[in-house]
């Protein structure tokens, strides 16, 4: 058997977690068919294939789901060796495999890449915006560096560095301005709209409501928080929002915002990352750029 190469793992990789030639390849900063020729060479080394072709899907063979077991513990280790020599220079350089949830990266991305631009120049920064049941995923296999996500996360073997608090807001049609912010129990009885399941901001409005297991009544469901302020403009219904997301959601709807009355419901917003990871005190600098850009952004 022929030999491989660890950048042919690593485009093994990406190819069994997207599932698509393309995606794969987008991901891997190589074009398609590079990444189609390392995948057969990676097959015709290991003399078996290991992935099933389809026009529409890749799926990965029973060897290759045997086979891809292996290759995340290969990369997990040489992640860990690449960790610990940058530790050893003090600084933080090259790959930073960076996770972020919805109901953030939009606001505060923008500031945040350049502020790390200019804080840590030789950082090559790669952001990745899913929910936070992935990223806990992708922490724990070594697929990211660290995420940004509301807190805590209660997983035992990540660390968590709160970094800020914000609340949340009432967004209502135009019309409502000037009335009292509804209490807990009202809003309750109002058509309120709500991210899809799996977001956490979902399950955080839903505490707030006291309805941690149902969705209120006359509930819509949206994909983003910018459908859920566009449909509130429409007339559809209410919906809360983070205070970070009023400046780009509600500037072209119909909408009025108002805070609650105390106490007002808000969440935690903190920078998690694998507690067996040396490069913990460089993570600490990021997670002190994160925490300087939302508060230039807000006051901004």
């Amino acid at each position: 058997m022929a030999g491989f190469s660890i950048k042919q793992l690593r485009y093994f990789e990406a190819l069994a977690l997207h599932g698509h030639f393309g995606h794969a390849a987008e991901a891997s900063a190589i074009s398609q068919p590079a990444l189609s020729v390392q995948i057969k060479d990676l097959e015709q080394s290991m003399g078996m294939q290991l992935f099933e072709r389809s026009a529409r899907q890749v799926r990965l063979t029973p060897f290759g789901e045997a086979f891809a077991t292996r290759v995340r513990e290969i990369l997990h280790r040489v992640d860990a060796l690449d960790d610990f020599a940058r530790a050893a220079q003090g600084r933080l350089t090259g790959r930073f495999r960076l996770g972020v949830i919805p109901t953030i990266a939009p606001y505060l991305l923008p500031r945040l890449i350049g502020n790390l631009g200019k804080s840590h120049p030789r950082l090559d920064l790669h952001v990745r915006e899913t929910l936070t049941p992935r990223l806990v995923q992708e922490l724990l296999q070594g697929r990211i560096d660290t995420a940004i996500v509301a807190l805590p996360v209660s997983e035992p073997s990540l660390f968590e560095m709160p970094l800020f608090k914000e609340n949340f807001v009432l967004v209502r049609p135009e019309k409502d301005a000037g009335k009292p912010a509804p209490r807990a129990s009202e809003l309750r009885e109002m058509r309120l709209l709500l991210l899809e399941e799996g977001h956490c901001f979902r399950d955080q409005a839903l505490n707030f409501c006291n309805a941690p297991s149902a969705v209120p009544r006359d509930g819509l469901d949206g994909s983003s928080l910018s459908t859920l302020v566009q449909m509130v403009g429409a007339g559809i219904g209410v919906t809360m929002i983070p205070e970070m997301a009023m400046g780009v959601e509600t500037r072209s709807a119909q909408v009025n915002c108002v805070a609650f009355d105390d106490p007002q419901p808000g969440r935690t917003i903190g920078l998690v990352w694998r507690a067996s990871n040396p490069l913990a005190e460089a993570f600490e600098e990021i997670g002190e750029v994160v925490r300087q850009s939302e508060s230039a952004a807000t006051t901004g």
